[in-house]
């Protein structure tokens, strides 16, 4: 049976076992320790009840009349290869032990047993199991992020890895807005690479860059003699991305003409090459983007209205870096493993050098972050890039900038715990008087020990303290 009254969100534990007063035990024990029980006498009712699933973990007898924890192994194992399995028999010894070890069984514990004892082993096995999904579910993140490009753990970024998977599940045209540099490109890339169209093509154009004429050209297609040039048929974009995706960058800067052409295509799934009155039937899903406000142009008149709506089928936003400073540091980290060469040193930034990077705000958000890491790897040597090595107007602009509001702003950003919030804070304070741990005691109300204390706790290091200041060493002789 399932007790009441413990929360649904706690461990759900099987226990299998013949003996009514074993099973009773457990289930007192479990319960009082906040577990959730459902006890069988046999080892066919526990698989009965793990093919229903919901079950964190198995504590079961090894010898039951119906064959036991052995042959429950084997069957659970099937179902759940990761579950925690624990066995229980009076029968302690060695021979037990290897032969419920080589079945699969997690652990082993011999009766008469402490139920502290029991718990301390679920406990155990349960702690590692999560542990275990959780670095699975973040390697699976940096999976994800090596192959589209995308980096950031910030919650407006998981919102976006959000809608790239559910856009990913569908074929409807998407939207992707956003300033220059935040990765428009890569957005579309993952949707299509996330996408059941991965095998085929995916291609991208930069509207911008092509006059009206040029630009239907390039997407159309053309037949021999349709224009100054033409010496030949040539089939367009959309032929060539048939099955796949296309990109179309810069949507903004198009015309009018040349926007009812592409809605014409959008809503007919046809193409006319240029000079030619016969339509090409294709399937192509489109992804628009745009880094000025298309809804600010539809509203001025400057953009066609239905166009817009047409595309914005399934829009994703991306924020400005300046709205997700603490993804400065992952993405820092992404771009130097893409940078360095694995036969040499790896690279790495000092602390004064990270530091300058975060308090910058990124007008030309990832793309300028990017570039500034590239131009810092060029000139660090033996794989340590200093702050001399960061472009100085970021440099610059760090010193200018760091007003209350935007450290603030940074120390919370990322959403972090009390206890990251407080060493966050007070690096903030010691950085503020200097490292000076007099000054910094006053502001937050403390004394000198206790400051002391909070950096050996944190392991804090300023450029003004790199390795504990003179004041510091006084300060423990006073």
């Amino acid at each position: 049976m399932i007790e009441k009254g413990v929360p649904s969100s706690s461990p759900h534990i099987l226990v299998a076992d013949d003996e009514r007063s074993i099973r009773l035990m457990l289930e007192a024990g479990l319960k009082l320790h906040g577990f959730r029980v459902t006890s069988v006498p046999t080892g066919s009712k526990a698989l009965e009840v793990a093919r229903n699933g919901g079950i964190d973990a198995v504590l079961s007898d090894i010898y039951m009349p119906d064959g036991g924890g052995l042959d429950l192994i084997k069957d659970i194992r099937q179902l759940d290869p990761t579950i925690p399995i624990i066995l229980m028999t009076a029968q302690g010894s060695v021979e037990a032990a290897v032969r419920a070890m080589a079945e699969g069984a997690t652990d082993f514990i011999g009766k008469p047993f402490d139920v502290a004892a029991v718990i301390e082993l679920l406990r155990r096995h349960l702690g590692a199991r999560q542990e275990a999904e959780s670095a699975q579910a973040s390697s699976s993140i940096e999976n994800v992020i090596s192959r589209s490009g995308l980096a950031g753990r910030s919650a407006p970024m998981v919102m976006v890895y959000k809608l790239i998977a559910q856009a990913a599940r569908s074929d409807a045209t998407v939207l992707v807005l956003g300033e220059s540099g935040t990765g428009k490109e890569l957005v579309a890339r993952a949707i299509h690479d996330f996408s059941t169209r991965c095998s085929r093509p995916f291609l991208s154009v930069n509207c911008s860059g092509l006059t009206d004429t040029l630009l239907e050209s390039e997407l159309f297609g053309y037949i021999r003699g349709a224009f100054t040039g033409a010496a030949g048929d040539r089939g367009g974009l959309f032929e060539a991305a048939d099955s796949g995706t296309l990109f179309l960058d810069e949507l903004a800067s198009t015309s009018a003409a040349f926007q009812a052409s592409l809605l014409r295509v959008l809503q007919s799934g046809e193409v006319r090459r240029v000079g030619s009155t016969q339509a090409r039937q294709v399937n192509v899903r489109v992804i628009g983007a745009s880094n000025a406000p298309l809804r600010e142009l539809v509203a001025a008149g400057t953009f066609r209205a239905d166009l817009f709506y047409r595309l914005s089928v399934f829009s994703i936003e991306l924020p400005p870096l300046r709205d997700r400073p603490g993804d400065i540091e992952l993405l820092t980290t992404h771009f130097l493993q893409r940078f360095g060469d694995p036969a040499k040193v790896p690279l790495h930034l000092t602390r004064e050098a990270m530091a300058a990077l975060s308090s910058y705000g990124f007008p030309g958000n990832v793309r300028e972050l990017e570039n500034a890491l590239r131009r810092a790897v060029a000139l660090s040597s033996s794989g340590l890039i200093t702050v001399d090595c960061i472009p100085s107007e970021i440099t610059d602009a760090g010193h200018r900038s760091g007003s209350p509001a935007s450290a603030e702003k940074r120390l919370i950003a990322d959403r972090p715990d009390m206890d990251e919030l407080q060493r966050r804070y007070l690096q903030l304070i010691l950085d503020e008087t200097g490292w000076n741990r007099r000054q910094a005691a006053a502001v937050l109300h403390l004394d000198r020990r206790t400051i002391q204390r909070l950096i050996a706790r944190y392991r804090l290091q300023g450029a003004a303290d790199p390795e504990g200041d003179a004041e510091g060493d006084a300060e423990h002789t006073e």
